[in-house]
């Protein structure tokens, strides 16, 4: 049997017209992700090997503008699949975590800031993480809110990096990032509170459905 293969107990627990994980693996979307996935090492490059403050801020300013591309692609073209409902935000904040760990390292952004919006993060995943695969949490979509703090962080990033550039607009950005960061991270704090009720509600979901009942849908608490 090879590793794509389901297993007999696999087949038992999903109906037979549910998709695996590894079906439909190598769709546009995924490759999308997988080609922002190797931006990675670019970036460290760019930003330790070659000591271009500017040059790893405007590659992460990129990443972080065609966020919503893959998913984009996916629905827009009936290629959403279950990897790639994983692949995607792991990649999201894999790309994330490293990017302000070098930048901590580098020395481009206040220390206090970068663990506040490092421990936010490190809280939210574990806990939607542990929810979901060892209590099977009905998942639900991120609020706008939530996206809209996201956006906000992924601009104050890279600003605060770019604002220790030898750039002439390192000023600017040195302002920006105080302006859009400070917004966005209260509001980071605040959607994940507000996830609360949503976490309550796909447990209690994730539980009817093993029971065999049809689970109501999770909504979101915030609009």
């Amino acid at each position: 049997m090879t590793a794509s293969e389901p297993t007999p107990a696999d087949r038992a627990d999903r109906p037979a017209d549910a998709p695996g994980v590894f079906d439909d693996l190598w769709t546009v979307p995924n490759l999308f992700t997988l080609a922002r996935l190797c931006c990675l090492p670019l970036f460290l490059w760019l930003l330790f090997g070659q000591d271009n403050r500017a040059g790893a801020a405007w590659l992460l300013t990129a990443l972080g503008a065609t966020d919503w591309v893959d998913g984009y692609i996916a629905r827009r073209f009936d290629q959403v699949s279950e990897f790639g409902k994983i692949f995607d935000p792991t990649v999201d904040r894999l790309f994330f975590f490293v990017a302000i760990i070098a930048i901590i390292i580098d020395d481009s952004i206040p220390l206090w800031f970068a663990l506040a919006v490092l421990l936010r993060e490190v809280i939210v995943g574990a806990t939607m993480a542990i929810a979901t695969l060892f209590f099977a949490m009905q998942r639900f979509d991120v609020t706008w809110l939530g996206k809209a703090a996201t956006f906000l962080l992924m601009g104050a990033v890279p600003s605060f990096l770019i604002s220790h550039g030898d750039v002439w607009e390192s000023d600017f950005f040195g302002v920006l990032a105080w302006v859009i960061g400070i917004p966005g991270l209260v509001l980071s704090y605040w959607t994940a509170i507000a996830y609360i009720p949503n976490i309550r509600a796909g447990l209690a979901s994730g539980r009817v459905s093993r029971d065999g009942t049809v689970p109501p849908t999770p909504t979101s608490s915030i609009r």
